[in-house]
């Protein structure tokens, strides 16, 4: 991962007001439990991965009854939100928040009961370490629950496609179903499955370009600027087919370490 500052607060607030106060990917509280069907976090420790600022890990204890979240990510602005976030909820003790640099988990094996990820483990390009290291900080019988951008499959990418990923310029490193099947396999999770969720995010983002191009585009504009809208529309212009082709293929992501 790119130690590069990504989201900056101008961005933070840009994409807090398109899919809600502290979440910075699409589907807001009902997704994640999407993401977290089945999986029961009533005393569990959980270790989010890209914890964004913070909504989800306030979610897990509040909703969910986890005993201790500990969200991990690798920039500074968000951190600082998803802290903040943790002290107005009343939940410091049971949140916290870790700057990481790219790399193994700074934590011992067999830590969490629970790893979680929403839609950030697209920026660490080594999708087999990863599930190695995922593997490594469950305890036996550990659930890994993530949802994450992925493509079709691990070729060069449709001339649409790579329009899509430049105008994103946000570290892009996917992988298909297909390899994070096989990385999950390898590194010894059982009952892998994936999940398509592009017929869902293809309806939504085009609800979200008619939003942001639409007859609210001056307020857009005036709340976050016309040069940054104008490049957020061309993005979503761009997205949209490569999500109705099926290309760009958001996915949920599932595994299980045996006891």
């Amino acid at each position: 991962m790119s130690e590069d500052i990504l989201y900056d607060q101008s961005h933070i607030g840009f994409l807090e007001e398109l899919w809600g106060e502290g979440f910075l990917s699409p589907g807001g509280p009902e997704e994640v439990e999407r993401v977290l069907d089945g999986v029961d976090l009533a005393g569990a420790q959980v270790l989010d991965i890209g914890c964004g600022s913070g909504a989800i890990a306030v979610l897990m204890v509040r909703d969910h009854g986890a005993a201790h979240v500990t969200g991990i990510d690798v920039e500074e602005p968000v951190c600082a939100a998803a802290r903040a976030r943790a002290d107005a909820a009343g939940l410091a003790g049971k949140i916290t928040i870790d700057k990481v640099t790219p790399g193994p988990f700074p934590y011992a094996d067999h830590s969490f009961d629970v790893v979680f990820s929403k839609d950030s483990i697209i920026h660490i390009p080594d999708k087999e370490a990863l599930a190695a290291e995922v593997f490594r900080v469950l305890k036996p019988g550990g659930i890994f629950a993530a949802s994450d951008w992925l493509r079709a499959h691990d070729g060069a990418p449709s001339p649409e496609m790579a329009h899509y990923i430049a105008l994103e310029a946000l570290d892009f490193a996917m992988a298909s179903p297909a390899r994070y099947r096989a990385a999950l396999t390898a590194a010894g999770f059982v009952d892998v499955a994936l999940l398509d969720r592009s017929p869902w995010y293809s309806q939504v983002a085009a609800a979200e370009l008619e939003e942001l191009s639409g007859p609210r585009r001056a307020t857009w504009e005036a709340r976050h600027g016309a040069e940054f809208i104008a490049h957020q529309i061309e993005t979503w212009t761009a997205m949209v087919p490569v999500l109705r082709s099926g290309e760009h293929c958001p996915h949920h992501i599932r595994g299980r370490k045996p006891s």
